[in-house]
């Protein structure tokens, strides 16, 4: 691959996390329950989903122990805050801590005992690259966008399939009018407890799905100071702003993100191999790299507060506990 096609193949490789992060907490959202517990609801999914995959030298095992362990994390939010009615901004970060701490705590148990994924030979051949023929072979882009493993194509299959969801089914449908108006919802007789559990649980599986899809990607090398996730669960929640509650929005939002995300590790190969075009690059510090998908994400939370004042496109009901006493 040139500079250029590895570039744009490595913003899909290392982001594509996002991409389910910000499905999970957009499914999430649209109940009206605002989730601040991705980051850590990803880790648990991650190193969980992990563990089971290789232990079983099964990715699909590994996909739906990930799944599931995520989706336990989501039912304790739920629990917490549809059933007990405890604020949800709270309950998220006490998820976050929780799951940053289980997952340290079973990673560092492990010690020289943990598991590498070499022992697993089916989950790295189940993990390898899939070309899709002809788009595949289109010169400098189809390397970058159509030769991935599984688990890209399946986030990008989860966001489009999510989009048809909450669009064009009856189902949908009432999810949105329960994130909008709960009491209004309710008052044609709709479940407001089950669709927000149903969803609450289902949005965090398939952030685990991306906790477990980042652990491959880091080559299942656990690091003790730094967690697998490291802020991609927090810079997740940003982009379902960004992406205005847009499943296929999400998509170009991870790739922008991805875009600034990646930069710090190509900026001198940019700079190398095009002078003329990206000299520049190469005179900006490290630090302000590493620093660019936070500053971003500070903006857009920003802006988005200040668009929000003035009517933005995320649920009414969004954050709001539901108190049926008060319809």
């Amino acid at each position: 691959m040139n500079v250029i096609t590895l570039f744009l193949f490595s913003i899909v490789v290392y982001n594509t996390v996002l991409l389910y992060g910000t499905l999970g907490e957009i499914l999430t959202e649209k109940s009206g329950s605002l989730n601040l517990g991705v980051e850590g609801t990803m880790a648990i999914g991650a190193i969980i989903g992990y563990l089971a995959a290789v232990s079983t030298n099964s990715l699909w095992i590994g996909l739906i122990v990930a799944f599931i362990a995520a989706g336990l994390c989501g039912l304790l939010f739920a629990f917490l805050t549809v059933s007990l009615q405890a604020n949800q901004n709270v309950t998220g970060l006490t998820i976050t801590t929780f799951g940053l701490g289980l997952y340290f705590f079973i990673g560092k148990g492990f010690g020289s005992a943990w598991p590498a994924l070499q022992s697993a030979p089916s989950v790295s051949a189940a993990y390898a690259a899939i070309e899709i023929p002809l788009l595949s072979e289109i010169p400098v882009l189809g390397k970058a966008f159509f030769s991935h493993s599984i688990l890209v194509y399946l986030a990008v299959a989860i966001a489009v399939g999510l989009w048809l969801y909450l669009n064009y089914t009856k189902t949908g449908l009432r999810l949105r009018a329960v994130g909008e108006n709960p009491s209004a919802a309710d008052s044609v007789g709709i479940n407001i407890i089950l669709y927000k559990y149903i969803h609450i649980i289902v949005g965090s599986g398939i952030m685990g799905l991306g906790g477990l899809y980042m652990a491959l990607v880091m080559g299942g090398s656990f690091e003790g100071s730094t967690c697998w996730i490291n802020g991609y669960g927090w810079i997740s929640i940003a982009l379902v702003i960004f992406s205005n509650w847009n499943p296929l929005m999400a998509i170009l939002g991870s790739l922008l993100f991805g875009f600034f995300n990646t930069l710090q590790v190509y900026s001198g190969s940019l700079a190398n191999s095009f002078p003329e075009m990206f000299g520049w690059l190469s005179s900006i510090p490290a630090q302000l790299y590493q620093a660019l998908p936070f500053i971003i994400t500070a903006i857009v939370l920003i802006v988005t507060s200040i668009r929000q004042t003035q009517g933005g496109g995320g649920p009414e009901g969004l954050g709001a506990n539901y108190f049926r006493e008060d319809r």
